[in-house]
């Protein structure tokens, strides 16, 4: 495979698995060309181009020749300048590395993961929530974000792999879509009568059961107990990052009884609490590895995966 084949399978996929729907995503799309059609001329080299066919500002090929061969590629949830000296130690030992693949982003994609936060407004319109008021909870939250990211140094990761000529990329919505959609599906179909046959549901996947055996995390509810009724869960992985605390509200009052998320922060942990609704963390790391693996089973074709950074491959096809 090339390194532009692997980039355009997984955002084709992360579309195709997008919580909110194929109508929202190419919506998106099309608002993305209309903001660069309505640009003067002069003001265009600012836009990234690459809006105008992927969605996901958190995934992109940061480093290297998109045409490049890839037969082995290092995968790690989190890369940094660790992990680039490590596959360029790894490369002087006579392993091959042709690329190296993070889940959590770098460089432009990293600076600009506010911006798919947009979508966690059309995930909360399909749970009942409405559309202006979803898009009021997320403006502040989104802004937070953004805040946050501008002092960061984005490029340390990119200037290291620029440095030792390591081919870059990152997949992070794609991925968080996968683990998602499969999550979701898991729930809306067995139907859990009670928490603790969501924790259990969780325990018996095997990026858990890995996570569980490796250092001890497990999936456990952190808000309600597992004695109480599930009612209808709604598995909250996907968007960037995390989202409004004030969301709670919402989702209680549309029905929804326990959210499933990777992890959660106090003052969203005590809103949830306020508002009754059981929340059960996953595990983020875990979490992340089984989408990646999700993505790969769909995208990956004689391609040979090098674990590191939490990351463990279990193929499934």
């Amino acid at each position: 495979m090339k390194i532009i084949d692997i980039y355009e399978r997984a955002i084709k996929r992360g579309m195709e698995l997008d919580p909110r729907g194929a109508d929202e995503v190419k919506a998106e799309l099309e608002r993305a060309k209309k903001e660069y059609d309505e640009l003067k001329e002069k003001d265009r080299r600012w836009f990234d181009a690459e809006r105008l066919k992927n969605p996901y500002s958190d995934s992109r090929i940061l480093y290297g020749d998109p045409e490049q061969e890839v037969k082995r590629v290092l995968v790690g949830i989190d890369i940094e300048v660790g992990e680039i000296v490590l596959a360029d130690r790894l490369r002087e030992k006579g392993e091959r590395i042709d690329l190296i693949i993070s889940h959590h982003p770098e460089g432009m994609a990293m600076a600009k993961l506010y911006e798919v936060m947009d979508m966690q407004s059309g995930i909360l319109l399909k749970y009942g929530v409405p559309i202006n008021v979803a898009e009021d909870i997320m403006d502040e939250r989104i802004r937070e974000v953004e805040r946050r990211l501008m002092p960061t140094n984005h490029t340390r990761a990119v200037d290291a792999a620029r440095l030792l000529d390591i081919p870059l990329m990152c997949v992070h919505t794609p991925a968080d879509n996968a683990v998602t959609d499969h999550l979701q599906r898991l729930f809306d179909e067995s139907k859990p009568r009670q928490v603790s046959d969501v924790v259990k549901a969780l325990k018996e996947i095997p990026e858990y059961m890995t996570s569980m055996g490796e250092v001890f995390m497990q999936p456990k509810a952190v808000v309600g107990s597992e004695k109480k009724s599930a009612g209808r869960v709604f598995v909250d992985m996907t968007g960037g990052t995390g989202g409004s605390k004030r969301a709670y509200e919402k989702l209680s009052q549309s029905g929804v009884g326990t959210v499933v998320g990777m992890h959660i922060s106090e003052d969203h942990r005590k809103e949830a609490g306020k508002h009754h609704i059981n929340v059960v963390i996953a595990g983020h790391i875990a979490s992340d590895t089984l989408g990646m693996n999700l993505l790969f089973d769909s995208i990956l074709d004689g391609v040979d995966v090098v674990e590191t950074s939490g990351f463990r491959r279990i193929a499934r096809t």
